[in-house]
């Protein structure tokens, strides 16, 4: 059965299964990253977001997907759906299309509205990583959303110049990447924080009506553009908080802080059996979530992760590296032992290694841990 998402006088948003379709009721101008027919038309009556497969281990599926070719597969999806397929703007993901997030944004004569589903854990990635694919006209490999997938369906009740429906995907890209920064999320190819994943796509529509003048900017200086910021920022939000159970008192925890610079709860275990005591150990793995998502410590790791950014940036010079980390990691030492004062006796008793910097942070958990109940 058709569940109603959204509705306006120009389309119906219904949830139906694995689909989530948009079903547009007057002529529309649409921009999509659709493979079969993507790009700038004004002939797509429907916009589609499907599920096609399980996050992983879901070999089975991948292999009827890569069986077909790009056409082949549009033309099954819009079969299953009842759909004709040139009429099809279609988009696809791992994620659970009942995790979407519809949010309506409205300012005078102007509506917005963000339909995304969201997920980030298998293959978020920050503009400029490494790319694991390359496009020859022989040697091209198909690929198909998996594990992490950013969709977004942008209807939008005005209509726009075909500079400004460009436009409106820069506005709309940055509300996802904003939304992203709040969460801290973590590249999986780098040590940046990520600014999508590599399989993110989209749909912008608005109506094509001549008896309304076209909006011709949809910036951020442009009511436009700050309703499509603010409906995408949040909806990507809420997406991946269904989705991936992300939400900012979930990211507050050292691992999260850190992740990106290869801190794993494993790996710190591995490091604090070579530095602790067996009974503070013992103690400590009794104790693990107070100590990881304790807020002093969380608040510690996220600056040493921000210091270390600016010095990998440039901001900071490479010759102060030793010196700005070892204070924060003091830091971190003093807010874990709950001893503020004790901030000097653990930036004597910390060093860093230039070859090595996240090794200073389990030395100073390690230490902060031994000196709280002594």
């Amino acid at each position: 059965m058709d569940e109603l998402i959204d509705k306006s006088d120009f389309y119906d948003l219904k949830r139906s299964g694995r689909f989530l379709v948009a079903e547009l009721l007057t002529p529309h101008q649409v921009l999509s990253t659709s493979v079969c027919g993507g790009g700038l038309r004004d002939d797509v009556c429907f916009l589609v977001n499907h599920q096609s497969c399980e996050g992983s281990g879901h070999e089975s599926r991948f292999e009827v997907i890569h069986a077909l070719s790009e056409e082949e597969y549009h033309q099954q999806v819009c079969d299953e759906v009842k759909l004709d397929a040139n009429g099809v703007a279609l988009t696809g993901t791992a994620a659970n299309v009942n995790y979407a997030a519809c949010v309506v944004e409205t300012h005078r004569e102007l509506r917005v509205c963000a339909v995304v589903t969201a997920g980030v854990e298998g293959n978020a990635g920050c503009a400029g990583d490494p790319a694991s694919w390359h496009e020859e006209d022989a040697n091209w490999v198909k690929r198909h959303p998996h594990e992490g997938t950013i969709n977004t369906m942008l209807l939008i009740n005005w209509p726009l110049t075909p500079g400004a429906m460009a436009r409106a995907v820069v506005t709309m890209t940055e509300g996802k990447s904003a939304a992203l920064r709040d969460l801290a999320i973590s590249s999986r190819y780098s040590q940046d924080l990520a600014t999508g994943t590599g399989t993110d796509q989209y749909c912008i529509a608005a109506p094509l009506d001549d008896t309304k003048k076209p909006k011709t900017n949809a910036g951020l200086h442009a009511k436009l553009g700050e309703l499509i910021g603010k409906a995408v920022r949040k909806a990507t939000l809420e997406a991946l908080r269904w989705q991936n159970g992300l939400e900012p008192s979930y990211t507050r925890g050292v691992v999260h802080a850190l992740k990106r610079f290869g801190f794993q709860e494993d790996r710190f275990f591995a490091a604090m059996e070579t530095r602790l005591e067996s009974d503070d150990l013992i103690l400590l793995k009794k104790n693990l979530k107070p100590v990881l998502y304790e807020p002093q410590v969380s608040a510690a790791a996220y600056a040493f992760a921000a210091v270390w950014d600016r010095v990998r940036y440039g901001t900071l010079s490479n010759t102060l590296a030793v010196s700005v980390l070892r204070q924060q990691a003091a830091t971190l030492a003093a807010s874990l032992a709950a001893k503020p004062d004790a901030w000097l006796l653990c930036y004597e008793q910390l060093q860093v290694d230039e070859d090595a910097f996240l090794d200073v942070v389990y030395d100073a958990l390690a230490l902060g841990w031994r000196l709280k109940w002594r």
